[in-house]
């Protein structure tokens, strides 16, 4: 898909904070439950722009995190708690009570703890290439040495060098997702690591009822699949999709595969005759 539809982007407070917001809003009748999306680690809601194409029958909400993209700098640290209820505040802020929750990577972790924390609001949980946090096994310690660099979203160089040892040799869709990059800030992308610094899901992992999604590249060099059979283990109503020959990019250069999977995982318990949003 190719539509490329423009968000509504806003500044809002919620939670004490000052976050650069985004909502795609559906393109269809009878939309669907909405979406929250929690992006990765200095990403900006640019990146995941793509995702607005895989579904038009639902509103898109997504923010950057603070210091991250167009938020401002963030004033004081915080943990995953304090910005799931954030997240929280900013649906009460624009109008959405139930969604359907999606998380990749760093923002996988910060899902996990949404669906935790707000039971009654979460609908689905997708988890994309994301672990438990601090109880997982490492990926490839060259990978997550670059992954670690903030050089890799000042630098569009350094990350076209380094893009196969970042991203498992997925190198399909490496300059539009380059060129969607903007720079975090240094307090911005320090403050997102110090967040998850001691973080893990384990113990609240068996308490999440809501219908989970765990999807995972098998030749993802910074998350490794067994971090995603871990999660669906524990998750009592967990499946597991892996994308084989997929990287931590899968989402982006193997949307083709990924899109329809996630798609009809969201879409199953609302079905096409009864459309109308929870």
């Amino acid at each position: 898909m190719s539509t490329e539809q423009n968000p509504r982007i806003e500044i809002l407070r919620a939670g004490g904070r000052q976050l650069r917001v985004a909502v795609w809003k559906a393109r269809e009748p009878g939309a669907r439950r909405p979406i929250l999306f929690f992006n990765g680690i200095g990403a900006n809601i640019e990146l995941m722009a793509p995702l607005a194409d895989w579904f038009p029958d639902r509103d898109l909400v997504t923010f950057d995190m603070p210091g991250i993209g167009g938020s401002p700098k963030p004033v004081a640290p915080y943990r995953p708690w304090t910005m799931a209820l954030t997240a929280a505040r900013l649906l009460d802020k624009l109008g959405y009570d139930k969604v359907d929750v999606m998380g990749v990577s760093w923002g996988g972790g910060l899902a996990q703890q949404f669906a935790f924390q707000h039971p009654n609001r979460t609908g689905r949980l997708v988890l994309a290439a994301t672990s438990a946090g601090v109880i997982m096994v490492p990926g490839d310690i060259g990978a997550l040495s670059k992954m670690a660099d903030p050089k890799r979203y000042i630098d569009p160089e350094f990350m076209r060098r380094n893009f196969e040892a970042l991203y498992g040799g997925e190198t399909q869709g490496s300059d539009g997702h380059i060129g969607r990059i903007v720079p975090p800030s240094r307090a911005g992308y320090l403050y997102q690591l110090m967040a998850m610094a001691g973080w893990t899901s384990v113990p609240f992992l068996p308490l999440i009822m809501a219908p989970t999604l765990v999807m995972m590249g098998d030749a993802d060099r910074i998350v490794p699949l067994v971090n995603g059979k871990f999660l669906a283990r524990l998750i009592p109503h967990a499946t597991l999709e892996i994308i084989e020959g997929g990287g931590h990019l899968f989402l982006v250069s193997r949307a083709a595969e990924s899109a329809p999977k996630i798609r009809a995982f969201l879409d199953a318990d609302q079905p096409a005759a009864k459309k109308a949003a929870a």
